[in-house]
């Protein structure tokens, strides 16, 4: 059962445009529901406040099938990446999104491929879309006993990190670049938020 989860994964992560992500290379391990308090474990050795941290609902995948599949076949895809790094501004629109499959490199993801994290927001990675707006995202961001409710009026932008236990260092890796990135918003007010995803990928 468990090779053919990671076969599946592995289909997945390579599909179209994706680069194959060999799972043993890159530190991966498979796919499985985890607890609240491990979520909480992983998250405090990942360096997340616990107040920041949240699980992505499942319901998250039946919205994105309800859309055109035809129509927005990769962007489904897209946002069906285990690793994410999506840039909402004030009015609510996605103005950077940085997913696993564009980052390349070996054998760890490569997040400032082509210098995208230089700057803040981050240069452009996967292209970006208007399905998936702010509100429409923080429809599915579920709280754990430690996070604190999600307000979004006092901050210029707001990141979601999509981020899980099965992706072991690379998530690590991504979480790290997402906050040194937020160091150059300068005068800006940005509020990150940790969403762990295993549940998605254990459904």
């Amino acid at each position: 059962m468990k090779r053919h989860v990671i076969f599946i994964l592995s289909l997945i992560l390579s599909l179209t445009s994706c680069t194959p992500i060999y799972m043993k290379m890159y530190g991966m391990k498979s796919p499985e529901t985890i607890t609240d308090e491990k979520i909480a474990e992983f998250s405090e050795n990942y360096d997340i406040p616990l107040a920041d941290s949240y699980k992505l609902d499942t319901s998250y995948v039946t919205f994105l099938y309800s859309l055109d599949t035809v129509k927005y076949k990769y962007h489904i895809k897209n946002y069906l990446q285990p690793l994410q790094a999506l840039y909402y501004d004030k009015s609510g629109q996605l103005q950077s999104f940085q997913i696993n499959c564009y980052a390349g490199g070996y054998p760890n993801l490569k997040w400032d491929r082509n210098e995208v994290m230089t700057t803040f927001p981050p240069k452009e990675q996967a292209p970006i879309d208007s399905i998936l707006p702010l509100n429409i995202q923080l429809k599915y961001i579920q709280q754990l006993p430690d996070s604190k409710d999600i307000s979004t009026e006092e901050y210029d932008y707001i990141v979601f990190v999509h981020w899980n236990r099965f992706m072991g260092r690379q998530s690590k890796r991504l979480i790290q670049a997402v906050k040194a990135n937020a160091k150059l918003a300068e005068n800006q007010k940005v509020k990150i938020i940790y969403v762990n995803t295993d549940a998605i990928f254990a459904y």
